[in-house]
């Protein structure tokens, strides 16, 4: 992937896989195939099982993230993986109760609550 392009920053913290965004806005319909792309492959090419996503730079998310979200939900399952959000602002957070989200994928408070316990 070219320098420059990465949407997301990747950690490993013990055997977990840790994904910052690093946009402010996900708004932008190439940028969020971009984030999608680099956070598929995660699974799909890695095959990583233990991934949290970390939404501490977020501050705003349009539907069609939220759809790569479930795509990437989808992913993680489809490998007996398990998928974690965490930091997650207040107003990103009420749109994923509003929408149900918040039943589908695990989110927690923040990066250590989500690795505990993995």
């Amino acid at each position: 992937m070219a320098a420059g392009t990465r949407r997301i920053e990747v950690d490993e913290v013990n055997d977990v896989t840790v994904a910052k965004f690093t946009d402010k806005k996900i708004l932008d319909e190439s940028n969020i195939q971009l984030i999608g792309n680099q956070l598929f492959s995660l699974v799909d090419e890695d095959r990583r099982m233990k991934i949290v996503l970390d939404f501490s730079n977020v501050e705003y998310l349009s539907s069609a993230a939220l759809g790569k979200l479930i795509t990437m939900d989808k992913k993680v399952k489809g490998i007996s993986g398990k998928l974690r959000f965490c930091s997650i602002r207040s107003d990103i957070l009420e749109v994923f109760k509003i929408t149900r989200l918040d039943k589908l994928f695990q989110i927690k408070e923040n990066r250590e609550k989500a690795l505990e316990g993995f």
